[in-house]
């Protein structure tokens, strides 16, 4: 190659040189691989082209992807959320105006995936020293004129279930069930004798084997103690035949005309008294102010206590429908017929021209424990006797509390209710059953 002037053609022999301008292309092969370079770069060129035409053709193509896959998932969102509204619907149907129809339709979600098995009369009746038993009540006219919701679930016989409404921190509504345990449990469709079959009807083996006994019936006020002990409510009139005190008078009737105990040649008294605050009345003598003593061998007594022998069944229904009568009972924004006070219905075996105790049954219809809410709206006596009525069943179960853990020492002295009790916390041979409600 070499620079000239002018454009010239160069022959020698085979080849021929090109000058063109200042560059001279001497021979074929050098001509031939320019021409390859030029092709080649216009292929590059036009694959470059085609490579980004066909990145932005798939780039569109994911777009319209995205796009189709939002818009199917907003058809899904919406077809569950016309499910939802459908079933939220049908759920308010079902109990109209009902302002816990949300609460109400979780409980019966959990109450439809249980196998219920509650307790049943053939079930076998299991000796303890403490027996703790729970009951649950209907709701009552008040109650359900406010729509409110049964937050008590008892699927088995020894298993109760608290319901309890909660929310999640994205302010999503759930159901905290709570199991408790007892040794029975008793549902609302339970009768008074089922409740007394398994309660307090083991511990009537206890009194004629010399022991003593002691039936209670706790719980919050208006919770139906008194129903459980004292027998159906007629309005306000009490039918006394179906309640613990008639059934426990009943099996003593057949137990004393029993082969097994006519040797023992018992007979049977029943005094009926009333603690209120540190006081006690007896219900069989016109609540007559009562005094409680230790006597020299450190031996509780009720000073002027009435004890009436009884005969039949029919004597004890009286005493118990007299002493029922004579109750203090007063008005709380809980409960308008309330009892203000725990009531003692002893059953009391001695053997025949003796004056020493065979055995002894304690069945008590305990005041109910009261909130500070509960009480609010009444008078400053209720609230002083709802304060001392908490007092004393915190007392009572110290000493069962005490009695259960088999402590040397039992604080009885702590309320006068306990005092009263000691006998019946005391000795091997007692025995002791709570109803809660």
């Amino acid at each position: 190659m070499s620079n000239v002037t002018n454009p010239m053609t160069l022959t020698n022999g085979s080849s021929t040189t090109v000058v063109e301008n200042t560059k001279v292309y001497s021979s074929t092969n050098e001509v031939n691989d320019s021409s390859r370079y030029l092709t080649d770069k216009n292929s590059d060129k036009n694959s470059i082209e085609r490579g980004a035409g066909g990145a932005g053709r798939g780039r569109r193509s994911n777009v319209v992807k995205e796009v189709e896959k939002l818009k199917k998932q907003r058809e899904e969102r919406r077809q569950r959320q016309a499910e939802m509204k459908e079933e939220k619907e049908a759920l308010m149907n079902v109990d109209p105006g009902n302002p816990n129809w949300e609460f109400l339709a979780m409980i019966r979600e959990y109450q439809s995936n249980i196998e219920f098995r509650p307790i049943q009369e053939s079930d076998p009746v299991e000796d303890h020293q403490i027996t703790v038993c729970v009951r649950k009540r209907p709701l009552n006219k008040k109650e359900l004129a406010r729509k409110e919701v049964g937050v008590i679930t008892v699927p088995y016989k020894d298993t109760l279930v608290v319901h309890e409404p909660k929310n999640k921190v994205d302010l999503t509504k759930y159901l905290d069930n709570q199991l408790f345990r007892f040794d029975y449990a008793f549902d609302d469709y339970c009768s008074n004798e089922l409740v007394y079959k398994f309660s307090a009807k083991p511990l009537v083996k206890t009194i004629f084997e010399g022991g003593m006994a002691t039936c209670f019936a706790y719980g919050q006020t208006g919770s139906g103690k008194t129903h459980t002990m004292g027998g159906d409510f007629q309005g306000k009139t009490q039918d006394c035949k179906k309640g613990i005190y008639a059934m426990a008078a009943r099996m003593y009737s057949s137990c004393l005309k029993s082969p097994k105990y006519r040797a023992f040649n018992l007979h049977v008294s029943a005094s009926f008294f009333r603690n209120l605050q540190w006081k006690v009345f007896d219900l069989l003598a016109e609540k007559a102010k009562l005094r409680v003593l230790e006597d020299g061998k450190q031996q509780v007594q009720i000073v002027g206590l009435t004890e009436q022998v009884v005969d039949s069944v029919e004597e004890v229904l009286k005493l118990i429908q007299h002493g029922n009568s004579a109750r203090t009972s007063g008005q709380t924004s809980a409960n308008s017929n309330s009892s203000r006070s725990h009531a003692v219905f002893q059953i009391i075996l001695r053997a025949a021209n003796s004056d020493k105790v065979h055995g002894k049954f304690s069945l008590i219809d305990l005041a109910g424990n009261e909130r500070g809410a509960d009480t609010s709206s009444a008078n400053r006596q209720t609230r002083m006797e709802g304060a001392e009525i908490n007092k004393s069943l915190l007392a009572l179960k110290e000493c069962i509390r005490a009695l259960g853990r088999k402590g040397a020492h039992l604080p009885f002295r702590a309320s006068k209710l306990t005092q009263v009790l000691r006998d019946s916390f005391i000795g091997d041979k007692s025995r002791t059953c709570m109803v809660s409600e």
